[in-house]
């Protein structure tokens, strides 16, 4: 996704984190043309270099784990959004960084694999269940210190993975009321359940 990288060419002297599928991704080149399209389409001039980053620090397994000095990034892998998606755990802060899931403003955009989300929300469920974690900071929507709102954002997330499969008609009337700008993600929940579709198929 064109979003998670598009402003790294903004802060040169950033260190970089990311997964091993993230750092070989084949086709770097071709997110470099999407982020020329999209700064073409929206008449946007950048005063940086748009890049395809490079990571400092690879990670390639869970619990995978970096000290700088007091502190310690503690990182679990996270496909289902994308293939290359992390979740990092800050501590002794109990920071919670989620990446593109759990949102109070979007429900699981699934653009890598419906099964693999599901993994991934309950990793989710481990990290909140071995870790004291006080706040989470999605990558869309609202960070949160209230354990209850992160609780209830992750069962909405597992109530929407279940339903999705059944082509239940109902799930569409929750998340219109739920989300304040469904209309204009609906496209994306319709791809999310032909994804399920084609999984299922295989």
């Amino acid at each position: 996704m064109i979003d998670h990288i598009i402003g790294a060419g903004a802060f040169p002297e950033a260190k970089v984190i990311a997964t091993k599928v993230f750092q070989q991704n084949p086709n770097k080149k071709a997110v470099l043309r999407e982020i020329e399209a999209f700064d073409q389409m929206y008449y946007l001039k950048r005063n940086y270099k748009s890049i395809y980053p490079s990571a400092d620090i690879v990670v390639t397994r869970d619990v995978q784990t970096l000290r700088l000095g007091k502190v310690t990034l503690t990182f679990y892998l996270a496909p289902g959004h994308t293939k290359d998606s992390l979740f990092t755990v800050i501590e002794p802060y109990g920071i919670f960084l989620a990446g593109d899931y759990l949102s109070d403003v979007e429900f699981p955009f699934i653009f890598s694999n419906y099964r693999d989300y599901v993994q991934t929300i309950r990793t989710a469920e481990q990290i909140l269940h071995h870790h004291s974690i006080r706040i989470l900071v999605p990558g869309h929507g609202t960070t949160t210190q209230s354990e209850e709102e992160i609780v209830s954002r992750l069962h909405f997330s597992k109530y929407y993975l279940e339903e999705l499969p059944l082509d239940n008609e109902s799930l569409i009337d929750v998340l219109r009321e739920k989300y304040t700008f469904f209309e204009g993600m609906k496209s994306i929940h319709f791809d999310n359940a032909s994804r399920v579709v084609r999984e299922r198929d295989k």
